[in-house]
């Protein structure tokens, strides 16, 4: 008997991916400008352009993932937001060179594909990309058999965003003496997880409520990743940023310290705020050092913003205006 061996036999079904797409094009459409210029399922997104306004226009690109966040999307069935932590995240990361993002494509790779969990992911990437003004412009789903756990996937995202090249903020005019204006984040943001999953899931249930955080550890965990955008470029209209830090992984000082020019240095001041919950019932139910929390974790401090002396009042009431708390941390040394 010969034995007749398929690509669905395989593990990957064209059919049902086809489908899939076909389920999520107008959610995709909704995200489109006038600059589009292609269709969904093209080989590549074309997007226009549009210079007119500006006169040296330079591209800002940025890549991430979302890391082991996804794990407690999976533990908690929960799959709709994962998408919009990547966008903000990357949104973030092109923001504070002064960019405004202009599209975004994402990567879904699982085992089998589950067309409705693909479809709560996409609304995740869709919801970020209208809240920041950006296009999703395409991506890639792929299904691969024995690469991923049953009911895991991973994603990835690519952000293209524009600034003029006069405007572009890279650090390099910090000068001994500037302040740093730190923004709260709402909680870890998506960095630091496989940490805290170590920490907390040894000793309490994902769905377990806790006092604390006034809500169950997963709904803690799976906190949207705090979108900047609107705050930046307020800011940076209103004010000479010098430079600006998404504080992701390496912490408070590792993202800021990358900004300075030689001989610089930072002197925080860890007293200033006082940290948010989570990372108090992380700290305690690892016994984690403290050293590895600063490194590790944003601390409740998701943006610092660098700039003279003489802006920080002012900015602070610009911070609170969004809707965020703004907080002195220190200084340039």
């Amino acid at each position: 008997m010969v034995v007749r061996m398929t690509y669905r036999k395989a593990g990957v079904d064209i059919g049902k991916g086809d489908e899939a797409i076909k389920n999520i094009k107008s959610l995709i459409q909704s995200t489109y400008d006038d600059n589009v210029l292609t269709e969904l399922g093209t080989f590549g997104g074309m997007y226009r352009l549009d210079c007119e306004a500006m006169k040296k226009p330079v591209l800002v690109a940025s890549t991430d993932g979302v890391g082991t966040k996804l794990k407690v999307a999976f533990m908690m069935g929960k799959h709709d937001t994962v998408g919009e932590d990547l966008v903000n995240h990357c949104v973030n990361d092109v923001a504070v060179g002064g960019a405004r993002p202009l599209f975004f494509l994402d990567y879904y790779a699982t085992a089998k594909l589950d067309s409705n969990v693909f479809y709560e992911v996409i609304k995740g990437f869709v919801r970020g990309c209208k809240n920041n003004d950006c296009v999703l412009i395409g991506g890639e789903t792929a299904e691969m058999p024995d690469m991923y756990q049953k009911g895991e996937y991973d994603l990835s995202g690519t952000i293209i965003g524009v600034v003029e090249k006069d405007k572009i903020i890279d650090g390099k005019k910090i000068r001994k003496g500037d302040i740093c204006v730190a923004v709260n984040s709402n909680g870890l943001h998506t960095n630091g997880y496989s940490l805290a999953r170590k920490a907390l899931l040894k000793g309490m249930k994902i769905d377990s409520y806790v006092a604390e955080l006034k809500c169950t550890l997963g709904e803690e965990l799976l906190s949207v990743h705090t979108s900047y955008l609107k705050l930046i470029q307020q800011a940076c209209e209103r004010y000479e940023i010098n430079g600006i830090a998404h504080v992701t992984g390496g912490g408070i000082v590792g993202n800021t310290q990358r900004l300075l020019n030689k001989g610089l240095t930072l002197r925080i001041d860890w007293q200033a705020w006082q940290w948010p919950p989570i990372f108090n019932l992380i700290q305690q139910a690892g016994k984690v050092p403290l050293q590895d929390m600063r490194a590790t974790f944003n601390l409740g401090i998701g943006l610092i913003f660098i700039t003279h002396h003489r802006n920080c009042e002012s900015m602070l009431n610009t911070i609170e205006q969004h809707n965020y708390k703004g907080i002195i941390i220190g200084e340039v040394q």
